[in-house]
């Protein structure tokens, strides 16, 4: 086993003699949402880095932060190859769901399709607090998780050619729109995703250059932080707290485990 393929277990708790199937992947899916949180500090910080291997193991596991798509789901797409999987990168671009429209911004969201007994699975562990925590079928199937209820229908548009669409649990009672994303345009060498981060960096619409923003799934559903207010829910109670500077600072380390 390599340094690699044990450093990442070790920071989603997954044992090293663990053999990850196909079956095994809700597992990981989960350790990995209720370890690694959704993260923008580098970017507000302006201390962001280009995206190699080495620099994403010195990021998630090495400073124990997080980060956001490109990097959460560059660092699983690496493990999986490692563990047998035959994956690929694939981008897409958001639903905004207060404008009602696709994010115009380019295709900056990043997920992972894996191929398993010639069946293809979106993957995702980058999408914030919507993650589907399970391998979701392209086919349409609906996949049901602690998170709530997901699925993927064919649909060509201008930015790729399915679109995911959720229910999430205590949140959501119709079907909303996720992302689309192209699944015929796959990416191998994660060094190609320095683009995605370049705009999420730069660009005027970009959501995550603005201010922070740190998510995680946990045991009872989701910890949301920003500089002016943390919010939890829990069983679908959700409590909300005004809080300062100095409290987000105590709030990243406690609940995040990251020294901001």
């Amino acid at each position: 086993m390599s340094d690699f393929n044990l450093q990442f277990r070790n920071r989603i708790g997954l044992p090293e003699k663990e053999v990850i199937t196909f079956e095994k992947l809700d597992l990981v899916l989960e350790k990995t949402a209720k370890s690694i949180p959704f993260e923008n500090l580098c970017v507000i910080g302006k201390k962001t880095t280009e995206i190699t291997k080495e620099n994403l193991i010195s990021k998630i596991i090495d400073k124990n932060e997080g980060g956001l798509c490109y990097d959460l789901n560059s660092i699983l797409y690496l493990f999986l190859v490692e563990n047998g999987f035959k994956a690929n990168i694939v981008r897409g671009v958001v639903y905004d769901q207060i404008g009602q429209r696709w994010n115009t911004f380019g295709r900056t969201h990043v997920a992972i399709v894996i191929t398993c007994n010639g069946e293809q699975f979106l993957i995702d562990t980058g999408f914030g607090g919507n993650l589907p925590l399970k391998p979701v079928p392209l086919t349409g199937e609906v996949v049901t998780s602690g998170n709530g209820e997901f699925r993927i229908e064919k649909f060509n548009n201008d930015h790729g050619d399915y679109v995911l669409f959720m229910k999430l649990k205590h949140k959501d009672k119709d079907w909303n729109l996720g992302y689309t994303f192209d699944s015929t345009d796959v990416i191998k060498d994660v060094s190609n995703l320095n683009e995605v981060q370049k705009i999420i960096i730069e660009h005027p619409e970009s959501p995550f250059n603005k201010k922070p923003l740190i998510t995680r799934i946990t045991d009872r559903g989701n910890m949301i932080l920003t500089d002016t207010s943390f919010t939890e829910w829990d069983n679908g109670k959700v409590t909300k707290q005004e809080i300062d500077k100095n409290r987000f600072k105590e709030l990243v380390k406690d609940h995040f485990g990251i020294e901001s």
